[in-house]
């Protein structure tokens, strides 16, 4: 059973992120909202009355380190778990420990790395001796606790949200780094107020990503009789490229798409774009958001203008017929279209309806005028009966009743005032109009 040897590596021959994780809250950088003065979790770290709990945020924000320093602080049996390495067998070992520690009158604070990684099974398998208080049950997740966790086990815990680090906050830290004998001290590195600032701007809040990069551009940096200048040819190939957080399968991706819809749906081109190009360069199908478009054309637009799915349907070939990096201006212009037209949800509205109303409604049978007769015995039981062929009249309409009796004053499609929609509205109010005084 380990005991937190996961946090006790500080030879140099570990990582700059390892050799520096902080051992005392005063040391941690940022979640002031969580670890400021009076905050709750200082206050349950420094009083040793650490509760279970969930650690939620993307990588590199310090849930890891937490978990250390809480380590150095309680008093109890503190167990280092790993979702990635670990199964029944050993959650069961563990356990079993745990409750003879209980017995004895010994607390057992368990951390679970990505915890999310557990199956149902696994997670179900800590839940009594949570529940009776063998262990305090400690994870982290960089996956959304509401759809990863389950809900017996997460309502039993507190979950406290880690936020990306700001820029100010990695500066500070890559500054320390420097500073700190663990780190570059005493090495004499030359590198520019502007370089930090950009190795924090890359990172992306993430602490672990920019301590990497600092790491990188020194090791790479020009050695001289003074010490190390980063120069500019190694920082550029040091922050190339930035590895953006998305995860194709999880709570990132429903963000981002969510955000793109929002954005087109309040006529924003700008920030449309930008979630849009989020999203390629994470990695998305360009196919899958071409279809999303496809969708909002409908949903969001509909009869205010029509052509907004025929635009749609033909970025989605173009993506079909290209792939990336090409399409990527195809699915700008069809964004960029969606997002400047008018906006109606009036034919979402009514699908929306009526689709209540056929899953709750008896579902009445087809109207008599309605039925085809291709038989002798369907006219003889009046099939098609009073059914009145609309372009033999001259208005082309007719009064015949086409809703079934319980819903023959029903109305799904609202249209509104917006873009072409307005000359459908007037369109069919004369057709309602006509109808009354015809009937």
């Amino acid at each position: 059973m380990e005991q937190m040897t996961l946090f006790d590596d500080r030879g140099q021959s570990a990582p700059l992120a390892s050799r520096l994780r902080p051992e005392r809250l005063e040391d941690f950088a940022g979640q002031e909202h969580l670890l400021g003065k009076g905050k709750m979790l200082r206050q349950l770290i420094e009083r040793d009355q650490i509760s279970s709990m969930i650690f939620w945020g993307p990588p590199g924000v310090g849930k890891t380190t937490l978990a250390s320093i809480i380590a150095g602080r309680t008093k109890a049996d503190f167990i280092n778990f790993s979702a990635v390495t670990s199964g029944i067998k050993e959650i069961k070992d563990v356990m079993s420990h745990a409750e003879t520690s209980r017995r004895m009158g010994i607390r057992t604070v368990l951390f679970v790395d990505e915890i999310h990684r557990f199956n149902k099974a696994q997670q179900d398998a800590f839940l009594p001796y949570v529940e009776k208080g063998s262990i305090t049950l400690i994870g982290a997740t960089t996956e959304n606790p509401s759809f990863e966790i389950n809900a017996a086990l997460l309502s039993r815990c507190k979950v406290f949200v880690l936020k990306a680090l700001e820029e100010k906050d990695l500066v500070k830290l890559l500054k320390h780094a420097l500073e700190n004998p663990a780190g570059f001290g005493g090495q004499n590195v030359d590198i520019t107020e502007d370089q930090l600032t950009a190795i924090a701007a890359f990172a992306n809040g993430d602490a672990r990503t920019a301590l990497n990069t600092l790491e990188m551009a020194v090791l790479n940096g020009e050695i001289t009789t003074e010490g190390i200048t980063v120069t500019r040819e190694g920082m550029e190939q040091c922050i190339s490229r930035k590895s953006l957080l998305y995860d194709k399968t999880g709570e990132e991706h429903y963000n981002l798409i969510s955000a793109l819809h929002k954005s087109m749906r309040n006529s924003d081109p700008d920030a449309a774009i930008y979630w849009m190009c989020r999203m390629l360069e994470g990695g998305e199908n360009p196919l899958y958001i071409a279809r999303r478009l496809i969708r909002f054309a409908s949903e969001d637009i509909g009869m205010a203008d029509s052509h907004a799915l025929q635009v749609a349907v033909a970025a989605y070939q173009a993506c079909h017929f290209l792939g990336m990096p090409e399409c990527d201006v195809h699915l700008t212009h069809v964004v960029t279209y969606l997002a400047m037209a008018p906006k109606s949800n009036a034919l979402y509205a009514a699908c929306e309806q009526c689709k209540e109303d056929v899953k709750n409604k008896r579902a009445e049978p087809v109207p008599l005028q309605l039925r085809n007769a291709p038989t002798k015995l369907m006219k003889e039981l009046d099939y098609g009966q009073g059914y009145v062929y609309a372009h033999d009249t001259q208005e082309k309409l007719s009064t015949m009743q086409c809703m079934p009796d319980s819903l023959k004053d029903r109305r799904y499609y609202h249209p509104t005032e917006q873009g072409e929609e307005k000359n459908v509205r007037e369109r069919l109010e004369s057709v309602l109009r006509w109808k009354k005084e015809h009937s």
